[in-house]
Parts: C-alpha cells; structure tokens; sequence
C-alpha cells in the first residue's frame, strides 16, 4: 500500500505546486509496435499505447523489445495534444516491478530523450531532455517550457554503440503507465492559472507559459514583449526588410507593411514608393491635406483640401469652414473674396461702408462742412 499512496501523493503535489493544467489525459496515442507475443485482443489491450495517458497507474504500455540481439533497435511513443498548446513540464511514470527490479527497469529506460514537435516527426521538433549517463528514477519528471502538438517519447539501444554501466543493452521493453503533459489547454494564455491572456503583438499569440514573453512577433514588432517599433527605415516581421526611403519628406515607411502612408517623394510612386515615374511632373499644391497628398501624376488632391480651399487642385479660395461649406462674404477687401478660411473673417479688412469682422454691417460716412 506504501507505493500506491507515495504515488497519488506525487501526483497531487505535481499539480498543485505548479498550477498548470493536464492536458495530455485521455488524448490520441501511438507507439511503436507492440510486444511480440501480443496476439489477440484481449491481450494487445493490456499493452496499448492509450494506457499511459488513461489516469490509471496500473494499466502501461508494452513496446516490441529493442536491443542488440533484437531485430528492432529503436522504439517510440507519443501524445497528439490536438493543438499547439504551451506546455510546462512532463511527468513519466516507468513501470515499477517492486524493489527487486529496480535496476533492470532503469537500465530498461535510461538513454531515452523526450520531443516537442507540431509534427510527429521528432527531427521537426525540439529536443526537450536526454537521458544521460545517470540512469533515470522510475517515477520522472522535467520542466520544458515549448510550444507543441505532439509530445514524443524515443529510446535507442543501436549496434556498435558503447552505453554507460547500468545501461540494459538487450532485451529492453519500453512501458510506459502514466505520462502526464501539463500546461495550458486553451492557447493565447499564460500564467499559474492559465488565465492572462498573452499580449496582442505576440505572433499567433504564443508567449511563454512563465513570464508571457513572446515566442515571435508580428510583423512590424519586437521585443521581448513585442511592443517596440521596428528601427526607422524597417518593417515586417523581425525588422528584416529595409523601407524604400522615397516616401514623402523622407518620412520613415510604415513600421508593419512597409507603405509610405503619407505619400511618396518626388518622381515615385506605389504603395511602398519603389516605382519611378517620369510622368510625375506635377507639384502638389500646397493647400492639400498634409496627410492625404495629392496624386504625383495627375497632381489633384484626391485626398481632400486643408479648410478655406477647394477645387481640384486645392487653388481656389471664398470658402470657409469645416469642408468650406460656407462662403466668404462679397464685401471683403480682397481679390476672390478671400477671408479666414477658418472662421470667415476678412482678413484685409472690409470694403468702403461696411464694417464687422464679415463685412456685413453697413454704415454711412458723415461729411463735416
């Protein structure tokens, strides 16, 4: 009863110190081929690759032997977690044979390394642990901190190969009776209790399961938490591309799609002003919206007027007002009627016999004897 007990207890403690979720429990498995002799039914389920993720100590799984005198010489066994999710850690739980056995089980499973991979193809993925000359505990654990769908057990006894003392070099089975995969199960999220949400700029909105730094950015960020602009005259994804430098007034490109959102220089033109005209003959004038310039080939103001002007050229003036709605009065003293183009009042004052700040008081003259 000692061991059953020390192991719920280990368990328990696994998931409360950390915080994370279970997320490899009940979820698709496969493995490597069964043991030899496992024919029929009834016995092929006593060995399935589903029995190390079943919450059930008693139940493992049993791999065909690996070894020098076997024909096989490498096994495996993985977890499909359905989505990328961000893992913590991994906890294996080795068949346990009692006291007796301790030393042949470990040698059973020592040298085996662990995967996290968006394939089930482990050389897609990254290496997570390695067992190395110090034979492994029957009852293990390994944080690794990664982003992934599968999660991969492998294990090698190869010919040729010199293994460290305690190593079992023939006749290793591979049963596995509990891997515990915890982390988050929703993804964008990060944190003890897998409730932050990681921040917006954090490319497909990965981020470290810790600290909710950002694995990458999307394009026109980085930083650890991707939310530094890229350096003046970059854009895209990790800064790489270099901006054009002919947008207008040799302003720097947009920091995320690399367009001259204000325009491009002289005798340049496109979105990203990379393409030379010989046709942009015309000057803007000088009254078009500072922020919508006007067209480089046909020289109109496309985007609109600053107040008090109009046309399509921005050049013609009598107008005031929001969209120059308004018309400036006829009595201002000025060519065009030009007034404010804010407010209408005329600015060179008024004609003879009128007066106000629009010019539309009339008044007489008094001729003293």
């Amino acid at each position: 009863m000692h061991t059953p007990v020390f192991l719920i207890h280990v368990a328990v403690g696994l998931i409360s110190s950390y915080g994370y979720q279970i997320i490899s429990r009940k979820k698709e498995t496969e493995q490597a081929s069964e043991k030899s002799d496992c024919q029929g039914v009834e016995i092929c389920h006593l060995f399935q690759s589903s029995n190390a993720v079943d919450a059930d100590i008693n139940t493992c799984t049993r791999t065909k032997e690996i070894g020098f005198t076997s024909p096989d010489k490498w096994t495996w066994w993985y977890v499909d977690l359905e989505n990328i999710l961000s893992i913590y850690s991994i906890r294996i739980q080795f068949k346990d044979y009692g006291e007796r056995y301790v030393m042949r089980q470990t040698g059973r499973f020592a040298g085996f390394s662990l995967y996290i991979s968006n394939t089930t193809i482990k050389e897609d993925g990254y290496l997570c642990y390695k067992n190395g000359p110090e034979l492994p505990t029957l009852d293990f654990s390994t944080t690794c901190v990664k982003h992934g769908r599968y999660v991969i057990f492998y294990n090698e006894r190869l010919d040729g190969t010199t293994y460290p003392t305690g190593y079992q070099i023939t006749t290793v089975y591979t049963e596995l009776c509990e891997v515990t995969v915890t982390g988050c199960k929703e993804s964008g999220v990060y944190g003890y209790n897998c409730d932050v949400p990681c921040l917006n700029n954090c490319q497909e909105l990965r981020c470290d399961i810790v600290n909710g730094t950002c694995v990458g950015c999307t394009a026109g960020w980085v930083g650890e938490f991707c939310n530094k602009y890229c350096p003046a005259g970059y854009y895209g994804l990790q800064c790489r591309s270099t901006c054009t430098g002919h947008c207008r007034d040799n302003l720097s490109c947009n920091h995320t799609t690399g367009q001259c959102d204000y325009g491009c220089g002289k005798e340049w033109t496109g979105l990203h002003c990379n393409t030379q005209c010989p046709g942009c003959v015309h000057n803007c004038s000088g009254q078009c919206l500072s922020y919508r310039p006007c067209n480089r080939t046909t020289g109109r103001c496309d985007g609109g007027c600053n107040p008090g002007y109009t046309g399509e050229l921005c050049d013609k003036v009598g107008r005031y007002g929001l969209n120059c709605s308004e018309i400036c009065s006829s009595r201002c003293r000025s060519e065009s009627n030009h007034c404010n183009h804010r407010d209408g009042h005329c600015e060179h004052g008024c004609d003879d016999g009128f007066q106000g700040s629009t010019c539309e008081e009339s008044f007489v003259i008094e001729l003293v004897a």
